[in-house]
């Protein structure tokens, strides 16, 4: 259960979400600011190994993936181009995004790059080129 709530402590007018801790405490509430969310797919080559992840900071994240510097999957296995990316107004939304495109047929992913983008072009070329080129 999800409810949203005016935060007036600060007196700043920001909305929050305010999900009941059901493991622990139903009384007990965690809070989780609205801020915006991607989920996305890198992949190691053309119809290669998918990895799907979600982040609050799509850019960052991209570059820990290129430079490996997050033992894991996306090390392991040099997924790191990324073909596909959704943005979404909160990052709860972009949170089950995830979880929905994780259970999927690897069929259904491919079929998703391939729509969006049929080259399977890494998106974050020009974002890392830009980074690279002011440093």
């Amino acid at each position: 259960m999800l409810n949203q709530v005016q935060h007036d402590g600060l007196g700043d007018g920001v909305t929050i979400n305010v999900i009941p801790n059901l493991i622990r405490d139903p009384s007990i509430y965690k809070i989780s600011f609205m801020k915006p969310g991607y989920v996305y797919i890198m992949a190691n080559k053309p119809y290669g190994t998918l990895y799907i992840g979600v982040s609050s900071d799509l850019m960052t994240r991209c570059f820990q993936h290129k430079e490996g510097t997050i033992p894991g999957f996306t090390k392991t296995y040099g997924t790191k181009t990324l073909v596909y990316y959704e943005a979404h107004d909160r990052i709860d939304d972009a949170i089950l995004r995830e979880k929905k495109l994780k259970n999927w047929h690897r069929d259904w992913k491919i079929d998703l790059i391939n729509h969006a983008n049929p080259d399977w072009k890494d998106l974050s070329q020009d974002w890392m080129d830009a980074e690279s080129s002011s440093a």
